[in-house]
C-alpha cells in the first residue's frame, strides 16, 4: 500500500530515497534509469525530438511526500532547478494531509480550435450560415480522426463569433473538441485545417489562421483543502495569509507573483511529465484575466472552525498519449510515479500540487519572510559554485554563509579557503 508520509527525506541518500520511492509507488528499481544522466534521454532520442540538437540540459527530478488526493497516497514527480520548491509542497501536503488531505474535481478534456476569416461582407448573417452547417462541419471534422471518436472523444459543438479589431470584423469559428487523454493540439489543429476551405466557402471570406487556442477555458481542474491554523501557526497566521491572497485578487503586481507561486509547483509536474509547459502556462496566466484585471488564480478563506480554506481552479491542457510523454523516458517514469491512468487525473494531480505551492509560499510570507528558507537552500548551490565538493564542505560553507546572511559567491570562497586552510 503506498503510503506517501515519509518524515526525513532530507536526510537520506539518493539511494535510500529510491528505496522508498520503489516501495511507495509503481515504479520499480529499474525505473530510475531514465532519470541518470548516463542512461536517461540519449543523443539519438533527442535528435528524434526537435531540430538542430546538440545536446540535452539535465534538470533535477525529486518528488513531493505525503500527499493524499481524493483519499489516494502519492508520491510526485517534479522537475525544477529552484531550490525549496519541492520541500515547500511536501510541507503543505503535510498539513493538508490531517484534514483528510486534497480534493479534487475536472472538467471533460475540451480543447477550442479557431479558424479566422477576412473579407466578410455581411459578418451577422455569415455567423448564422455557419450554425446552419452545424451538422456537416461536425461530421467533416470528426472523419480526420476516427479513433477519437471511437474513443469517446471528437467535436462536441461550434461556436462563432465576431471580433472586432482595429482592421475589420472577424468572423472566428470555433471547434469545441474532447480530445480524451490526448494534450490535443494535432488534433484539433488537423481539424481545423481540414475545415478552413469550406467555412470560408459558407462565410463568403477567406480563411487564414486555423490553429488551437491554449485559452482552455474549458478543461479545468481543481483542488481544494483545509489547513488547520494550530499546524499553519496560529489563527492570526490564517487571517495574515487570507489578507495576502486579497491583496493578490485586488492587485495585478501582487497577482503576477502569487500565481508563480501556484506555477511553481505546476509546471515542475508538468515538466516532469513530459508536457507542453507553455501551451499550460499560457493558458493559466489568461485564465487569471477577469473582467480585463489580471488577478489571483487560487482562494483563500477562513471556515467557522477558524482553519484555513484554499481552492484553485485553472486551465489544464496535459495529455499522456502523444509528444513528449510517450517518446521521453523520464516523462514515462514520472507517469509511471503517479499512478495515473487518464488525462484528466494527471490534471488533478497537477492543480493539488499548485494549491500545496502557494499555500506554503503565503504561509512563509505570512511569518518569517521569503529569504529565510530560500536563502538557505540557494546557499548549497552558491557553495558548490565557489568549489565545495564534499557534502561536509557544502553544509559547512552554507551554514556559515546563512548565520552571517551573506549568500554571496566571493564570502562562499571565502570560507572555503578558511576550511581548507584550517583544516590541512
Amino acid at each position: 500500500m503506498v503510503n506517501s508520509r515519509i518524515p526525513g527525506l532530507k536526510d537520506l541518500t539518493l539511494e535510500e530515497r529510491r528505496e522508498i520511492v520503489a516501495a511507495n509507488s509503481p515504479l520499480e528499481s529499474a525505473d530510475f534509469a531514465a532519470w541518470d544522466p548516463a542512461t536517461a534521454l540519449t543523443l539519438d532520442q533527442a535528435d528524434h525530438m526537435i531540430e538542430n540538437v546538440v545536446g540535452v540540459l539535465p534538470i533535477p527530478v525529486g518528488f513531493a511526500a505525503n500527499f493524499t488526493i481524493n483519499g489516494r497516497d502519492v508520491l510526485v514527480p517534479m522537475a525544477t532547478e529552484e531550490p525549496s520548491v519541492v520541500a515547500a509542497a511536501s510541507n503543505a501536503a503535510r498539513i493538508a494531509r490531517a484534514s483528510g488531505g486534497f480534493t479534487t474535481s475536472s472538467s471533460d478534456p475540451i480543447m477550442r480550435a479557431q479558424i479566422q476569416l477576412v473579407d466578410v461582407a455581411d459578418p451577422e448573417a455569415a455567423r448564422l450560415r455557419l450554425f446552419e452547417a452545424r451538422d456537416e462541419l461536425i461530421a467533416t471534422a470528426n472523419e480526420q480522426d476516427p479513433m477519437l471518436v471511437t474513443l469517446g472523444g471528437g467535436v462536441r459543438d461550434i461556436e462563432v463569433q465576431l471580433v472586432e479589431a482595429r482592421t475589420q470584423t472577424y468572423v472566428v469559428l470555433h471547434l469545441i473538441v474532447d480530445v480524451r487523454d490526448a494534450m490535443g493540439a494535432n488534433a484539433v489543429n488537423t481539424m481545423a485545417e481540414a475545415l478552413a476551405e469550406r467555412v470560408g466557402e459558407i462565410a463568403q471570406g477567406r480563411a487564414i489562421l486555423r490553429i488551437l487556442s491554449n485559452k482552455a477555458d474549458l478543461r479545468l481542474a481543481r483542488a481544494r483543502a483545509v489547513f488547520s491554523a494550530e499546524q499553519l501557526g496560529g489563527e492570526h497566521i490564517v487571517d495574515d495569509i487570507v489578507h495576502a491572497a486579497a491583496l493578490a485578487e485586488a492587485d495585478p503586481y501582487r497577482a503576477a507573483t502569487h500565481n508563480k507561486g501556484a506555477t511553481n509547483g505546476i509546471i515542475a509536474v508538468v515538466l516532469a511529465t513530459g508536457n507542453d509547459t507553455r501551451a499550460v502556462e499560457a493558458g493559466i496566466h489568461s485564465h487569471a484575466v477577469r473582467d480585463g484585471r489580471y488577478s489571483s488564480l487560487t482562494k483563500f478563506e477562513k471556515d467557522a472552525n477558524g482553519d484555513l480554506v484554499a481552492s484553485l481552479e485553472v486551465p489544464m491542457a496535459v495529455g499522456l498519449v502523444g509528444g513528449a510523454t510517450k517518446v521521453h523516458p523520464g516523462a514515462q517514469a514520472a507517469v509511471k510515479m503517479l499512478g495515473v491512468t487518464t488525462a484528466s487525473e494527471l490534471a488533478e494531480v497537477i492543480a493539488a500540487v499548485g494549491l500545496a505551492q502557494n499555500v506554503a509560499g503565503l504561509r512563509v510570507l505570512a511569518t518569517e519572510g521569503v529569504q529565510r528558507g530560500h536563502m538557505s537552500l540557494h546557499a548549497r548551490n552558491v557553495a558548490v559554485s565557489a568549489g565545495a565538493t564534499t557534502p561536509e564542505e557544502i553544509t559547512a560553507v552554507a551554514t556559515r554563509m546563512v548565520s552571517e546572511k551573506a549568500v554571496r559567491a566571493e564570502r562562499a570562497a571565502e570560507i572555503l579557503e578558511e576550511l581548507r586552510r584550517d583544516g590541512r
